[in-house]
């Protein structure tokens, strides 16, 4: 009888260690499943991350130079305005030119 038991303890034992080692490996291959899970996440991320820095650098480039565009037409505007108001006063002051300098001529004579 006592060697049954024996045989029985060390059945038992052998039982116990093919499951500690089936566990052992079913939470080695989880761990492995869940880093590579991971790793993945991670590059999804960073590769989401750098669309979407790149999207808002090309919505900043465009309002830039929307912003740009505009100022530039504005100084055009302003341009034009100044030489069509120095255009129209030309001839008076083409006018008040000559005159003083015909003044000074006369002075001076």
């Amino acid at each position: 009888m006592k060697t049954e038991v024996l045989k029985s303890i060390r059945a038992t034992e052998e039982e116990y260690q093919s499951l500690i080692s089936t566990v052992m490996a079913e939470r080695k291959r989880s761990l492995s499943d869940a880093e590579l899970e991971a790793d993945n996440l991670v590059m999804k991320a960073t590769a989401s991350a750098e669309e979407y820095k790149k999207m808002r650098l090309a919505e900043a480039r465009q309002q830039a130079e929307k912003r740009h565009a505009g100022i530039v037409r504005e100084g055009e505007q302003k341009a034009a305005d100044l030489k069509a108001k120095g255009s129209k006063n030309l001839n008076s002051a083409v006018e008040l030119l000559v005159s003083r300098f015909k003044e000074k001529l006369h002075v001076h004579a």
